[in-house]
């Protein structure tokens, strides 16, 4: 997406809607800053999962355990109310040959995050794309997010979490494999 998902016009518009005046010192540059904001919220949109997960060989021939990265910050904002969630993604992976840069967990992670979401598909998306463009033997993901739909508005119930998994190939049928991987995404 290289333009802003709306105009100043269109912010101008909405401050206009809900009884501002969009020319009053303290929002007359508003519309630009929301313009900006927006178009770095949903930058994930044009962003290719498959080129962020450049994978290496030199290093991995022999390594057939998980790698996990955790504490990889979400934030993201919900299609339902275009309201905030935000919190922590875990993802890990058994390679099968290949590495990828552990700094790449991390950019994935913030590609979907930054697009509308529901964060059962955040956590579906991210590890698909794991498992498609890596081709690991397994791949977990587990998300941890507060979402400000249901803190500020709604049922307000602040502090609540909601926690999301996605569990691929050898994590599926493995139990033991799948234990150690919930053990290590477990907050400490």
């Amino acid at each position: 997406m290289s333009e802003a998902p709306f105009t100043e016009l269109d912010w101008r518009r909405l401050l206009t809607s809900l009884g501002e005046n969009p020319d009053r010192p303290g929002l007359v540059d508003t519309p630009s800053r929301l313009a900006k904001a927006w178009k770095h919220w949903t930058s994930g949109y044009g962003q290719d999962p498959a080129a962020l997960l450049k994978a290496f060989e030199d290093g991995a021939e022999e390594y057939n355990e998980l790698i996990v990265v955790r504490g990889i910050p979400v934030y993201s904002h919900c299609e339902h109310h275009l309201a905030p969630f935000f919190g922590t993604a875990t993802v890990g992976y058994v390679p099968n040959g290949k590495i990828v840069g552990l700094s790449k967990l991390t950019r994935l992670v913030d590609c979907y995050a930054k697009r509308l979401q529901v964060q059962e598909r955040l956590t579906s998306q991210i590890a698909n794309a794991l498992m498609t463009h890596l081709e690991p033997k397994a791949v977990g993901v587990v998300i941890r997010c507060r979402h400000m739909c249901m803190e500020s508005r709604g049922i307000r119930t602040p502090g609540e979490e909601t926690i999301t998994s996605a569990m691929l190939g050898e994590l599926q049928p493995n139990l033991a494999l799948r234990t150690e991987f919930l053990a290590l995404a477990r907050e400490p």
